[in-house]
């Protein structure tokens, strides 16, 4: 079994100054050596995040943590298996009037079509994905 982490964990543990090693330990730990990967998805996301950056010291600092954890942790493509899974939950949950973010839809479809939970310290929205285990961070 597997781990899909969430952006939400990765930019809070870069804000309380965590580097992306001591992250990972951290995430083992607490689920029990459980294999743990990024999505394109949560990777699109704190790549927008380097580049949202308010001054150019801390562009660099976010670039440098995002390709140290990309170069620990395996990232795992958006696959037309992942998109024909986020389109059954997509339509479904709207159809019952529950409005899933696009970006936690993908990760958690993402997750899903793996077998892997989602850790995520915004699990509200995750919650919403049918059949989607969730680990609060």
């Amino acid at each position: 079994m597997g781990l899909i982490l969430d952006s939400s964990v990765v930019i809070a543990a870069e804000r309380r100054g965590v580097s992306p090693v001591e992250l990972v330990i951290q995430v083992e730990r607490l689920t029990g050596d459980q294999h743990a990967a990024l999505s394109s998805i949560g990777l699109s996301e704190l790549v927008h995040g380097i580049y949202r950056a308010n001054t150019p010291e801390r562009k660099v600092l976010r670039r440098r943590y995002v390709d140290e954890l990309r170069s620990g942790l395996k990232v795992y493509p958006f696959t037309e298996e992942t998109a024909m899974i986020a389109g059954k939950i997509d339509g479904e949950q709207t159809a019952r009037g529950m409005i899933i973010p696009i970006a936690d839809l993908l990760i958690g479809a993402t997750a899903l079509s793996l077998g892997f939970s989602v850790l995520t310290s915004n699990a509200r929205h995750f919650q919403l994905i049918p059949g989607l285990s969730v680990i609060a961070f």
